[in-house]
Order: C-alpha cells, then sequence, then structure tokens
C-alpha cells in the first residue's frame, strides 16, 4: 500500500480518458483540462470508458507514481 507522506487533495476526473496514456500524457492532460498539476501534491483519479478500471496518479518523494486498478465486480 502506497501513503502519502502529507495532506493531499484529491481531483476526480469525471470524464473517461483514453487508457493507453502513461504518467506523461495523464500529467499533461490533469495541467491542460483539469487545471493542476500532479507534481504540486495534487493526486488525480481517472478512469476507463467503462468504468471498470481506474489510475491514480500522485508524487511520492522522488517522482510521480502512477496506480493502475482492475475493479471486480
Amino acid at each position: 500500500m502506497i501513503f502519502p507522506y502529507q495532506v493531499v487533495r484529491v481531483v476526480i476526473a469525471t470524464r473517461p480518458v483514453d487508457f493507453r496514456k502513461g504518467h506523461d500524457g495523464l500529467a499533461a492532460m490533469a495541467h491542460a483540462e483539469l487545471g493542476f498539476a500532479p507534481k504540486a501534491g495534487v493526486m488525480g483519479v481517472f478512469r476507463s470508458k467503462r468504468g471498470n478500471r481506474i489510475k491514480v496518479l500522485s508524487r511520492d518523494g522522488g517522482g510521480i507514481v502512477m496506480i493502475y486498478k482492475r475493479l471486480e465486480a
């Protein structure tokens, strides 16, 4: 389990994103469309079109971490 090292603001994207995007693509989209930068300590949660997968962008002490989770029924 990964725990943030400080108080973290969480932003949840309500529209699905292209899940072929990686760290850099999601971080650029978060900055351009959602108005936050993961490097600033904001955690972003993105969902797939079907809603059965999520990606979370977070920052730890060394850089940006992407967490991928497949949700089960």
